[in-house]
């Protein structure tokens, strides 16, 4: 050991000589910073050992950290020339104290991030900076503030408040929202090449939005009162021109000569004159016809309506309005359907009309959800009552059986109702029927005099839709679909199948039919309850199997054409179907079916069978419109297809068009051309034909409100009608003109339209039922001139079409045609280079010359201006 030390000793005086003679033999200059500090460079390995890392222990605030001398040896020792502080060794050790103090240099003051104060002297000064001396101020010197004098009030106050801007209406609220299965995806983004784009850049350019159009309602103007004008000419020449004004007000009488006019006798004998004459020119209506009627010219009375006189109506006329302030109070009408066998019934769903948040005080709030009965007869009451789970935005009545009702929720449900047991009681409301004030007490309250049913059976929610039931479709009793989307020949010919379609990105077949494990259960129930029997809260019991345990046949999905992800479907349209195939009993059957006769399918007794016992029906048109909530019109196949892997899956679109600025709100297709659809949503509406991929046939021009639902006519293949944001109507024909409607009716409603439904009670008596966003039915009477057909309108309408479909074939061609000639003559332009004239030498000495005799000239004539051409004559001549 003490030679080991002994060693070390002696290399540590050796490496003092050595730093001694190179400190010696090299120059020494004078530092930029103060003696007492050394600016140096700590790495991270350093920082992190005396804790002094930059921004995290020393800060710009707090920059300095007091180190320990036997530390800073320490590392001196264990990591020699590697440490940071062996420039600074001596100083370390010549240092009196056991601390030293670092001070973290943000700015760079001194060159470097760090800096070691060498001396104690300047460490003091550092952490113990002396306080400013606070000169004393004399009181006599203080200056006291100004205090403000008394507000002295002139009137400006009310100025003041009448120039204030309140807020007079309520505001706008807007709720964005995204389908739950896209939270967390990651955004894929991808190249576009500028060549596709004009002119080889990429632009947005701005352009002038057609929704709307700020009009002038109110304009602030002079107005003064001048005399007559008189137009004169005289021959003189009107050299000055000047602006001339008159003004002057009017004479008044005094009180004296007022009193004097009164009690003059002339004022008293005119009087006298002339008031037979004004009361027997008021009785001859030479005046004005006090004796019209305004409620017939409008075209609205019973008057209107009076065949035998000739006097017949253009219009739409109001035949009945329904309303009901217990339960449509605050709500909107989401969808109505006309009762298919009893004459004046329609049914209406209700939801709420304003947002509500999920709160503790609001949830408590909340009514029961209805689906309401109106009728004819009393059209200020309610006749029946659906009670429904939560709101309906969708139902519609089974075509074999009128008593079966099937709904889809906002929570995505399927509801079904059956009314059998009240039907009688809705039959009662018919013209010659009994009123309902025969049946029950007079009474009783409201409530028990409109009766509620129960719905029978819900589905499933783990197995239902994740969002609100937009739309929904009965199958046609003449088929029936399998697990995987096969059409199979229905035996029985009733309907028993239905599609729902909901945001959520899915579309779901349904069967209202009892499993073969259930049937053993259910035999023992009754089927049909006494028809006679009403109550105000009763439920039937046919369903009872489907009820919490209900169960979608299969789901379709309906994957994007070009990109990923899904298309979330608002409605849907499915091509009827006729089979040929059946026989002879149940075409009978369904004959008696649709002229109302009692045979009534018992739901009861069917069972699902197997596919293997049906016949499949090759010549069924599976394919299906969808109308998306982008405004995206979709056409695909809902048989479901495998995978290599054996699973079955959704097929891809055939086709998908965006056309609409918004959600589509109507997909429809016409009851007289079973491959024409009329779709609406957004600005717009357009008309299809099924089996055209290139576009729409007739596509609208986009107007300033909002095309909220649309719908054909039942007797016209050519007219249908749009409703609008502003609660207006409008009524197209297309053998007429296609740029406007040949009707607009403003106001038709108070607010905006939510649906449209026509019905034909007779072969001269059609309505249309119009509901609006605040709850109200209006069922409006088509006049002839809309629902009578002219003479081989469908065929005219077919031919009109086609020509159509012939002219966007060849807009297309041409449209191909334009872009294939631009394309090749972009190219030939970046092809072809312009060619350059090739000069020879003597045009470049030519062109050489006449620049300097040019610049000769010009040096002449600056020479002539400043004086001195002589003196450069003699110098040229030297």
């Amino acid at each position: 050991m003490p030679p080991k030390g002994g060693k070390k000793e002696k290399s540590s005086a050796s490496g003092k000589e050595k730093e001694k003679s190179i400190q010696t033999s090299i120059p020494v200059e004078k530092p930029d910073y103060p003696e007492d500090i050394f600016p140096m460079v700590l790495t991270s390995t350093t920082q992190e050992l005396f804790e002094c890392r930059a921004d995290e222990d020393v800060t710009g605030e707090k920059p300095y950290k007091l180190l320990k001398k036997d530390d800073i040896i320490q590392d001196i020792k264990k990591r020699a020339a590697v440490s940071d502080f062996s420039p600074v060794k001596q100083n370390v050790l010549d240092y009196p104290d056991d601390e030293l103090l670092l001070v973290f240099d943000r700015d760079f003051t001194y060159g470097q991030s760090f800096y070691l104060v060498l001396t104690p002297e300047a460490k003091e000064k550092l952490l113990f900076v002396p306080e400013p001396e606070t000169p004393e101020v004399i009181e006599e010197e203080v200056k006291k503030t100004p205090e403000p004098k008394e507000w002295i009030s002139l009137g400006s106050e009310q100025e003041i408040e009448e120039e204030a801007v309140r807020e007079t209406r309520e505001r706008l609220r807007y709720k964005f929202s995204r389908v739950r299965r896209n939270f967390g995806v990651p955004v894929v983004f991808s190249d576009r090449s500028t060549a596709d784009a004009k002119d080889s850049y990429l632009e947005c350019p701005s352009y002038q939005d057609s929704r709307f159009s700020i009009k002038q309602l109110e304009r602030d103007c002079g107005i003064q009162a001048v005399p007559r004008l008189q137009s004169s000419s005289v021959q003189t020449q009107w050299k000055f021109q000047r602006n001339n004004f008159t003004q002057y007000e009017a004479i008044e009488f005094k009180k004296e000569e007022i009193e004097n006019i009164l009690q003059a006798d002339t004022l008293k004998n005119f009087c006298n004159l002339v008031t037979p004459r004004v009361l027997k020119a008021l009785q001859q209506e030479q005046i004005i016809n006090v004796f019209i009627d305004e409620w017939k010219d409008l075209a609205t009375g019973a008057e209107a309506d009076d065949w035998s006189s000739g006097k017949v109506s253009e219009g739409l006329m109001l035949y009945q309005a329904f309303t009901d302030q217990k339960y449509s109070k605050d709500k909107k009408v989401s969808s109505i359907n006309w009762h298919p066998t009893i004459y004046g019934v329609l049914a209406v769903a209700l939801t709420e009309n304003k947002e509500k948040q999920l709160d503790e005080s609001i949830v408590l709030d909340i009514r029961t959800s209805f689906i309401v009965f109106y009728s004819f007869s009393d059209p200020s009451h309610p006749q029946l009552l659906l009670e429904c789970p939560d709101e309906i935005f969708a139902f519609e009545f089974c075509p074999s059986d009128p008593n079966i009702i099937v709904g889809g929720c906002i929570n995505g449900q399927v509801v079904l109702w059956d009314i059998l047991k009240h039907v009688t009681h809705l039959q009662e409301t018919q013209p010659g029927g009994k009123k309902a004030s025969d049946v029950f007490d007079l009474d009783a309250n409201e409530h028990s005099k409109t009766p509620v049913i129960r719905y029978t059976a819900v589905s499933k929610l783990e197995s239902s839709h994740k969002s609100r039931i937009t739309d929904v479709k009965w199958l046609p009793r003449s088929y029936e679909v399998t697990k995987t989307g096969v059409p199979m020949e229905n035996t029985n010919n009733f309907s028993v199948q239905f599609v729902t379609c909901s945001p959520d990105c899915s579309i779901l077949f349904w069967d209202v039919r009892m499993r073969k494990s259930t049937h053993s259960a259910s035999d023992t129930r009754p089927n049909v309850a006494p028809k006679n029997h009403v109550t105000p809260y009763s439920v039937c019991e046919r369903f009872k199997h489907l009820d919490r345990s209900w169960k979608p046949l299969f789901r379709l999905s309906l994957p994007k054409l070009n990109a990923t992800g899904v298309y979330a479907p608002l409605k849907i349209d499915l091509e009827p179907y006729t089979c040929n195939r059946s026989t002879d009993r149940n075409t009978e059957e369904a004959d008696e079916n649709e002229h109302g006769s009692e045979v009534i399918p018992d739901y009861s007794q069917l069972i699902v069978q197997s596919a293997g016992s049906l016949t499949p029906l090759a010549d069924v048109n599976t394919k299906l419109y969808v109308g998306t909530e982008d405004g995206e019109i979709v056409y695909t196949d809902w048989r479901l297809e495998k995978e290599d892997s054996g699973h079955l899956q959704s097929a891809k679109p055939l086709h998908c068009y965006n056309i609409h600025h918004w959600l589509v709100n109507t997909v429809q297709r016409s009851p007289f051309l079973k491959d024409i659809i009329l779709t609406t949503g957004g600005w717009n509406f357009t008309i299809w034909k099924e089996g055209v991929m290139s576009g729409p046939l007739i596509k609208s021009r986009n107007t300033e409100q909002e095309c909220t639902v649309g719908c054909w006519s039942l007797s016209r293949p050519a007219v249908f009608f749009i409703g609008k944001n502003d609660g207006s109507l409008e009524v197209w024909n297309l053998l007429k003109r296609t740029s406007e409607p040949v009707q607009s009716h403003a106001h038709v409603a108070s607010a905006r339209i939510t649906c449209i439904t026509p019905w034909i009670a007779s072969p001269k008596q059609h309505f249309l039922a119009v509901t609006d966003s605040l709850g109200m039915v209006r069922v409006f009477e088509i006049p002839k001139k809309l629902y009578a057909p002219s003479r081989n309108e469908s065929v005219n309408v077919r031919k009109y079409l086609e020509l159509g479909e012939e002219g966007l074939k060849d807009y297309l061609k041409r449209e191909k045609q334009w872009a294939t000639e631009k394309k090749e003559a972009d190219e030939l332009k970046k092809t072809i280079k312009p060619e350059k004239p090739v000069k020879t030498q003597q045009d470049i000495e030519e062109v050489t010359k006449k620049e300097y005799d040019e610049y000769l000239t010009l040096e002449e004539s600056i020479l002539k201006g400043i004086g001195l051409t002589s003196a450069t004559a003699v110098t040229l001549n030297t």
